[in-house]
């Protein structure tokens, strides 16, 4: 079963335990903060130590940070990461500012109990999606099969049309060998390309993916992901 984690950031005690009740009716961990600094603090040390969240779900007005700060704080170290925000009022400045960060949807005071279960449910399941499109390579890479984006924690790494699909093969027969000659029907459509070709792209990949490199070559037959 995979785990889905959702950090909660809000100070007001009432909708906390609303909010934390109807959470750990879908998600399988919840991780609650007081106010916009706390959250950030929780966030980045879960971050350091390689346990991300899948989900914050945060009110925009609260004491010492306010939402909308902390998700733009959190946005500069995980573009990946997705949020929904809890506000009191129609704040149109803020939440238009928000919409280049990964925003699911928003929920206004005060809470309707069918609103809060059917977006959660809906974050739930594009979570779920997300994260068996995602594949992690090491510590440092992930690779998204869906999109066939790579990333460097959560960085893009940028390939080639070429470096990605010889990344994508690999991906997709990770575990086994793949010859030199199916990587060159499968791009150029003919196994009469020059080795040449074919090395150059693959050194120009591993150039990028030096910080941890999981191409494994082997010697006269291909080469694999394990």
């Amino acid at each position: 079963m995979i785990r889905t984690r959702v950090l909660l950031c809000e100070d007001e005690k009432d909708a906390r335990e609303i909010l934390s009740f109807y959470l750990n009716t879908i998600f399988e961990e919840v991780v609650v903060a007081e106010d916009g600094l706390e959250g950030l603090e929780i966030y980045k040390k879960n971050f350091k130590n390689n346990t991300e969240f899948d989900l914050i779900l945060t009110d925009i007005k609260m004491p010492n940070m306010d939402g909308i700060e902390m998700l733009e704080t959190i946005h500069e170290i995980n573009k990946n990461q997705k949020f929904i925000i809890v506000s009191a009022y129609q704040d149109e400045e803020k939440l238009l500012k928000s919409i280049n960060l990964r925003v699911l949807g928003y929920f206004v005071k005060p809470l309707n109990v069918d609103n809060i279960m059917e977006m959660l449910q809906k974050a739930k399941e594009e979570v779920l999606k997300e994260r068996q499109s995602n594949i992690k390579i090491n510590l440092i890479y992930t690779y998204d099969i869906n999109e066939k984006l790579l990333y460097e924690n959560s960085k893009i790494v940028k390939l080639s049309r070429r470096e990605t699909q010889v990344l994508d093969i690999l991906m997709r027969s990770q575990g086994k060998i793949v010859p030199t000659d199916r990587f060159k029907e499968e791009i150029w459509g003919s196994i009469e390309k020059l080795d040449s070709t074919f090395r150059t792209v693959v050194k120009r990949l591993k150039d990028k993916i030096k910080k941890d490199d999981f191409i494994l070559s082997r010697k006269g037959q291909g080469y694999m992901i394990e």
